[in-house]
């Protein structure tokens, strides 16, 4: 996230004109999260299983993107960009649970356990302490979220049917 934002930095104090797209949540970052839900009916997640958290599906991204590039110059700047709507860890188990046609739940790993979580997944250490940080600062809020960003069109729902009807 810092090396994003010294990018930013970097774009704004040059001359040319840019446009930066900040993205919410990949809901493709659940993608990993269809074996443990068909084989074990859980979804793992580090998120409070309530916490609502701005997301948005790749595809949106490109083609906001798309639309982004044909804009004119006035409108090059940082745009953020979220999906429809906001959505829990909850919310990403009762879309699998819906789309597997089966109960799954989220299941909360505990704050104090992040780091050795993501080491466990294969991260180095520094990578590790990056995404618990990171983690952290989604869980307190303490980041900046517009209350005005562009939207895209794909639910959590149509995302995890659409992944789910591909395994």
């Amino acid at each position: 996230m810092n090396t994003l934002y010294e990018m930013e930095q970097g774009l704004k104090a040059q001359s040319i004109p840019y446009s930066v797209i900040r993205a919410a949540y990949y809901m493709s970052n659940w993608d990993m999260m269809i074996e443990p839900a068909q084989k074990d009916g859980v979804v793992p997640t580090m998120y409070p299983a309530d916490l609502k958290i701005p997301m948005v599906a790749p595809t949106d991204l490109g083609a906001i993107a798309a639309e982004l590039l044909k804009e004119p110059v006035e409108r090059t700047d940082i745009h953020y960009v979220e999906g429809p709507e906001r959505y829990s860890s909850a919310d990403v188990a009762q879309a699998f649970a819906s789309a597997l046609g089966k109960p799954v739940k989220p299941v909360v790993t505990p704050r104090d356990r992040w780091k050795a979580t993501y080491l466990k997944l294969g991260f180095s250490e520094p990578a590790a302490r990056s995404y618990a940080r990171m983690t952290g600062v989604s869980v307190d809020g303490d980041f900046e979220i517009p209350d005005d960003p562009i939207r895209g069109n794909i639910t959590l729902q149509a995302y995890v049917d659409a992944l789910c009807s591909r395994s």
